[in-house]
């Protein structure tokens, strides 16, 4: 096989994918400035992009790669993901699928698509260089499993889709990591799924919190031994919210978390990504150690209220 074959192979397999999704990508204005692009996932018109293209506020307007700019309206946003769900007023839109049973592979085709002036796409190729990355949101929380990529993203692209080679969305583009020169991030479709069900359900994404405030403390070896912990790291309490869940357990100040319902906390990130919505009101062993003592209370997370 020549390389003017394998070029064109590589070449009509991108064409295939933007002409595909590319009609289901869409620009994205906000009305105090934000912009950036998104792309239709129901033929009624709901839409996924990023949470800082909508963070400003104000109306919504959906541009069409066909020339149309249609009102949209804010269904939820989700700050720790990056993501946002708006549902643009049309029917029968184009509209691009998730790819949430195939997980994503190091070294697969990823183009990226973008409309930021809503009336042609952008179009930028790569691969998925890794997968499983953390990349911290704009509220301080850890995402988990973000893909890695090469495809460059534009300005404006922010929000629009990372597609495979058979024209499934495999990500979200986000571009919250400005200084990441020529490297692409995307928050995981199945991210995005879970995200999606959860605004359709209540609005917001609902996750727990316990009421304390915390730092990671490494552990000396020979303090490790004497207590039997295994692994080097702790997380130290280092204020309670009065009468939240941890002042309510008895939990004090210096406390060190090992774990929360059998899962250690090695961590203050370990810790967060416990605290899922599966745990909120659920009576949960908390294993401690306070002054050269190993204990265990019990706690019940609460809601939290403040994430959006």
């Amino acid at each position: 096989m020549t390389d003017a074959t394998l070029h064109d192979a590589y070449s009509n397999a991108v064409i295939d994918v933007v002409e595909k999704i590319g009609p289901a990508v869409i620009g994205v204005r906000a009305g105090q400035g934000g912009q950036g692009s998104g792309f239709v996932i129901t033929p009624d018109g709901y839409a996924l992009t990023n949470d800082h293209v909508v963070a400003s506020g104000g109306a919504l307007e959906a541009a069409l790669p066909d020339g149309r700019a249609l009102g949209a309206r804010l269904v939820g946003r989700d700050r720790a993901t990056d993501l946002a769900l708006l549902q643009v007023q049309g029917n029968a839109l184009p509209f691009a699928r998730l790819e949430t049973v195939r997980a994503p592979r190091p070294g697969q085709l990823a183009v990226a698509i973008g409309n930021p002036l809503g009336f042609e796409s952008t179009v930028t190729a790569g691969i998925v260089s890794a997968t499983g990355r953390s990349l911290r949101g704009t509220d301080g929380r850890l995402i988990d499993s973000v893909l890695q990529h090469t495809a460059a993203l534009n300005p404006g692209s922010s929000g629009g889709p990372l597609v495979d080679s058979a024209g499934a969305v495999i990500g979200v583009n986000t571009a919250i990591i400005a200084y990441a020169q020529g490297i692409g991030f995307a928050i995981p479709a199945a991210t995005a799924d879970f995200v999606v069900a959860q605004l359709l359900r209540h609005g917001r994404v609902r996750r727990a919190r316990i009421g304390l405030a915390g730092r990671t403390r490494p552990i000396d070896p020979r303090m490790a031994r004497l207590l039997g912990l295994t692994r080097p790291s702790v997380v130290e309490v280092s204020s309670l919210t009065p009468r939240g869940p941890a002042a309510r357990a008895g939990l004090r100040a210096g406390d060190w978390l090992l774990a929360l319902d059998g899962e250690p906390t090695g961590s203050v990130d370990a810790l967060i990504r416990l605290l899922g919505e599966s745990r909120i009101d659920a009576k949960l062993p908390v294993e401690i150690v306070r002054g050269r003592e190993r204990m265990t209370v019990t706690l019940a997370p609460e809601a939290d209220d403040t994430t959006e």
